[in-house]
């Protein structure tokens, strides 16, 4: 079920994102493609390889957005907290799920509660105000392919501007004000690639670490530790990306069933 969350920071994050992206398109078509390798076959090819990649990119986000994080579920009855330790008290569906003072209600292993969303989620990662959503067990694999698709973004406006300043071009416009645009698009672009690409990276790499140790960043915090079997890599992504072959791991699409561990939403009260 899609989710929207009424935060103005995510709102204003989001829409950063977007204007981001646009003008890096913007800048790349009108004022490299366009001035450097009009009539190209090669002009032609960036263009649309720059534009997969946005697509692919927005795609993701969009996922990440408004898809279920892996919220659980409220009970139809809410514990009751005044005789939980009484006789004929509340007692736990299973002996490893905990309490949620907050939800009022028992929750499966490794779910966490969020205060901005207000809901516990399954392997909650962190918050994150550029999706305006929670990174969970069921859209970390769209959050790690945005992270992915803004650092290739970035990495292929450089080399588009580097290239086009490092070559002659001797149809490009002579006038003064135009080469002053082109180079003053090209400084602005290269300087957002660099601070969202290293950004992105940064968060990109830690995800990969959580993945690979098991251990999600609200465990590290509460030093809860990953005390489960050790498992092959291979499986650590899978859980994560889906039980379709790896190629399908880099598309913003559904790759078959993820591990997942279903709430009981009635208990005994």
């Amino acid at each position: 079920m899609p989710v929207c969350r009424k935060d103005p920071c995510g709102f204003f994050c989001i829409l950063m994102t977007y204007g981001a992206v646009l003008y890096a398109d913007y800048v790349v078509v009108r004022w490299i493609v366009l001035q450097t390798m009009e009539g190209s076959l090669w002009g032609s090819f960036h263009v649309l390889l720059f534009n997969t990649v946005i697509l692919l990119l927005f795609m993701s986000h969009a996922r990440a957005v408004f898809s279920d994080p892996g919220i659980v579920p409220l009970p139809t009855h809410r514990i009751d907290f005044s005789d939980s330790h009484s006789e004929g008290g509340s007692i736990a569906p299973k002996e490893d799920w905990t309490i949620c003072t907050r939800c009022e209600m028992y929750r499966p292993p490794r779910a966490h509660h969020c205060r901005i969303c207000k809901h516990c989620i399954r392997k909650m990662d962190h918050h994150c105000p550029w999706i305006n959503n929670c990174v969970g067990e069921r859209n970390q694999k769209y959050f790690i392919q945005f992270l992915l698709y803004v650092g290739v973004l970035s990495i292929y406006a450089v080399c588009l501007v580097a290239w086009s300043w490092y070559t002659e071009c001797p149809g490009c416009p002579k006038e003064i004000h135009i080469r002053q645009t082109r180079i003053l698009h090209s400084v602005l672009l290269v300087m957002e690639s660099f601070l969202f690409g290293m950004f992105v990276i940064a968060i990109a790499c830690d995800q990969f670490e959580a993945i690979f140790s098991d251990e999600t960043l609200v465990e590290q915090v509460k030093k809860q530790g990953p005390y489960r079997p050790r498992k092959p890599r291979l499986a650590l992504l899978a859980e994560v990306f889906g039980r379709g072959h790896p190629v399908l791991w880099m598309f913003p699409c559904g790759t078959g069933l993820k591990y997942t561990v279903e709430p009981i939403v009635n208990y005994d009260v």
